[in-house]
Formats: C-alpha cells, sequence, structure tokens
C-alpha cells in the first residue's frame, strides 16, 4: 500500500520505519525541513534504536517520499495516517490546534474523484468525541455531500519509547475505531501480518483507550511510590515489600510499572493524565485519584531529591546517570531527571551528567524547546563515560539502574530507578 504519514515524531518516525519493512511505500509529510534534510539523509532526527535502518533502506529504495506540503501528495494513498501533536493546554486539556490544522489541509486538498475512499486514520491522543464533533464537521464543511470520499479512523498507538520498533510488531492490542465499529478493509490489510487481539469498536471507545492505560500506568506507578516513600520513612523494604506484592499475579495483575522507583515523566503519561483529569471535571465526573496523581508525582521528584542529597552541603560534585525519561530515549519532554538537574543546579550542587543516547545538536522540534526551556546550560553538563567513571564524585544518583555497567571511581550510588 501506499501510506502517507502526517507528522514524523516518535509515532510517525517509527510507523514509517515500520512500514517501510513491511514493503509499504511511505509518503511523509513535516513541516520542518531540517527534519526533512536529516532524514533525507538517512538518519532518523530521533534516537530510536534500529530506526536508522529502516529509514535509510526507504530512502535508498525510493519507498520513503518526504515533502513540506500536503498538496496532491494524498490523492494515490491508500491511507493517511496522522501523527501530529496534542501537547497540553495551560488548563490540562489538549492543544487541538495541529489536528484542527491538518484536518483542514487533507480536506482542502483532497480529490473526491477517487475512485475507493481515503482512510484517515488518527493515531494523535485526544479527547472522546474528538473524531465527530471536532474532525467530522472540518470534513463535512469542505466536503459536503462527498463526505464519502474518506473513511474515517480512530487507531490509538501502543508505542514505548526505546522499544518502539519492537512494540510496533508485537503490539498488546490493536484497537480501531470507526464510525459503525465495523472493520476496516484498508486497516485489516495494514495490520494483516501482525499477531494480537484486534478489537473493532465506535469511535469514542476507541479515543478514551489510551487515556484509560495511561493513566492506570500513572496510577501504578504513583501508587508504588508512595508505598516506597512510607517505607522509607518507617525504615522498612520497599524491596521485600515489592518482591511479596508482585507475587501475586492472580490478583494484583502485573510486575510492571510497580516498583517504587523514579517518578513517571515523558511526552504521554503527564500529558494525558492532565487531560483526563480536566475532561472528569468538565463533565462531572470528579476523579480525585486521577487529580492527584501529578501532585504526587512532583512530591516524589521532591522525596527523591532530599533522598539523593542526603547529608551534602552545596558545591558537591555530583554525577548523574540518565536525563531522558527513561534508558535508551533521547526524549527529555517532561522527564522527571531533568527536574532533579534543575534542583541539584539550583541549590548549588557542581553537576555533572552522563547519558550517551543525548545529543543536544540533535534535537528538533517540542524535546528541543522543551529541553533548552528547562536545562539551558545542558551542553555544558553532559560528560563522556571516561569522564564519569574517572571522576571523584561526593554522590553518583543513577536514574536509570545503568551504575551496575560503568566503572566507578565513585563508591556513593544512590539508585533513585528502584528504592530499596
Amino acid at each position: 500500500m501506499k501510506i502517507g504519514i502526517l507528522g514524523l515524531g516518535y509515532v510517525g518516525l517509527t510507523a514509517a520505519g515500520c512500514l517501510i519493512k513491511e514493503g509499504h511505500t511511505i509518503v511523509g509529510v513535516e513541516p520542518n525541513e531540517d527534519k526533512i534534510r536529516t532524514i533525507n539523509s538517512g538518519k532518523s532526527p530521533i534516537y530510536e534504536p534500529g530506526l536508522d535502518e529502516l529509514l535509510a533502506l526507504g530512502i535508498a529504495e525510493g519507498r520513503l517520499i518526504l515533502t513540506q506540503r500536503i498538496e496532491n501528495q494524498l490523492d494515490d494513498c491508500d491511507i493517511a495516517m496522522i501523527c501530529v501533536g496534542t501537547p497540553s493546554g495551560a488548563d490540562g486539556s489538549h492543544n487541538m490546534s495541529y489536528i484542527a490544522e491538518v484536518t483542514r489541509q487533507i480536506a482542502s486538498q483532497l480529490d473526491t474523484s477517487r475512485a475507493k475512499p481515503l482512510t484517515v486514520a488518527f493515531r494523535s491522543t485526544f479527547r472522546p468525541g474528538t473524531i465527530e464533533e471536532l474532525i467530522t464537521p472540518i470534513f463535512k464543511t469542505f466536503l459536503k455531500d462527498k463526505i464519502g470520499a474518506v473513511e474515517l479512523v480512530y487507531n490509538p498507538e501502543f508505542l514505548r519509547e526505546s522499544v518502539a520498533i519492537r512494540d510496533y510488531f508485537n503490539p498488546p492490542k490493536i484497537v480501531i475505531g470507526t464510525h459503525d465499529g465495523l472493520p476496516s478493509a484498508n486497516m485489516d490489510e495494514l495490520y494483516k501480518n501482525l499477531t494480537a487481539p484486534v478489537f473493532y469498536t465506535q469511535f469514542r471507545e476507541a479515543e478514551v483507550t489510551k487515556f484509560v492505560d495511561n493513566s492506570f500506568h500513572a496510577v501504578k506507578v504513583t501508587f508504588a511510590n508512595e508505598i516506597g516513600r512510607v517505607c522509607a520513612k518507617l525504615g522498612i523494604s520497599a524491596k521485600k515489600v515489592h518482591e511479596i506484592f508482585i507475587s501475586d499475579t492472580k490478583l494484583n495483575i502485573s510486575p510492571y510499572y510497580l516498583r517504587p522507583g523514579g517518578p513517571f515523566g515523558g511526552s504521554c503519561l503527564p500529558k494525558d493524565v492532565r487531560a483526563l483529569s480536566y475532561i472528569s471535571e468538565d463533565v462531572g465526573g470528579y476523579a480525585f485519584l486521577i487529580d492527584s496523581l501529578l501532585k504526587s508525582n512532583e512530591a516524589h521528584k521532591r522525596f527523591l531529591f532530599e533522598h539523593s542529597t542526603k547529608g551534602l552541603k552545596p558545591g558537591a560534585k555530583v554525577l548523574m546517570l540518565g536525563l531522558a525519561f527513561k534508558p535508551d530515549s533521547d526524549d527529555l519532554r517532561e522527564s522527571p531527571n531533568l527536574d532533579m538537574a534543575r534542583k541539584l543546579l539550583t541549590e548549588g550542587f557542581d553537576l555533572d551528567i552522563y547519558d550517551p543516547a543525548i545529543d543536544p545538536t540533535k534535537m528538533t522540534g517540542a524535546n528541543l524547546g522543551y529541553t533548552y526551556m528547562n536545562l539551558p546550560s545542558i551542553s555544558d553538563l553532559l560528560v563522556d563515560k571516561d569522564t564519569a567513571e574517572a571522576g571523584t564524585y561526593d554522590v553518583v544518583i543513577d536514574t536509570n539502574g545503568r551504575a551496575k555497567q560503568l566503572t566507578l571511581a565513585s563508591t556513593n550510588i544512590v539508585d533513585v530507578s528502584a528504592i530499596q
């Protein structure tokens, strides 16, 4: 198939690489000229293991075509996959300006004489009701009685950064929302090679899926950290409590996201928790646990800072292992480790940071803006492996459990990725 992908961020680029591997032709629409230039050179503008090779294959075989504008690029596509951002607004709701604009561009330039409808599959996370209340009205405004020229689909993604390619080919589930809850031939063809439970449903059930998943992941992380803090205050081994808790796979469901350790962060969980909290308040649902998650997460950031720097005075030399919100990622958006770095600098500590996945010269888009707004001195703080291993530090704060992979001269290591 020929597939248009609008928005080449983490989700869009990963989808492009994986679809290229499956033999499809991709038209990537991305307004950022620098990002297009990087991809055309066979390199990914984001750090995701294995993605460079897949994009380079697409460029070499002429199956990855990049453009800054839609124009007539979708005329012979089977599917248009929408992967643009929906960042948090000031009140916690999603900013829908990118979704509205890309919808307008497709609707205004669509060839309504197509033999078959264009399947427009939205993968961005947004409020339930968005396809019916925002996207469909825009298409109807431009297409009028030709609305049948598009097939609207909501298809949430379940990709974890740093293992996104593996997750694409081995998804936990496939969720496809259509106006009547019935299958889509193009979406069936898209996923025919993947083995996973497939759920066809109506738009709203599909749209809320990512909120439920991400908020539950956030609940698990926050719950575990609250227990970890209590245990630490009472002199109880959180490690032993965790061992007992996760042994119950019948009632406690799963060990994932249940180990006391680092706060949650990244581009998904904080944003979608804010949005679900806003939606609950807006419709009178009043989900107080959801409302409390971010406050508890902020409290845990403060707790880990105090725990890591206990007994140290300003001016002490500190090494942080890991700045991104998880290992093997260069995404610093809402990374709790970035917040830790800011606290250390504010309190007057002499800080070095080792994270081999991060190269400030390769950052783009929202990741670039967020990083330099919140940690403008990042380039001066990053050190290489040799410096990290040879340095004499008053404390090493291990945010990602990587200290065991290094030969460190410093022996005072605080592992904040797992509260013991």
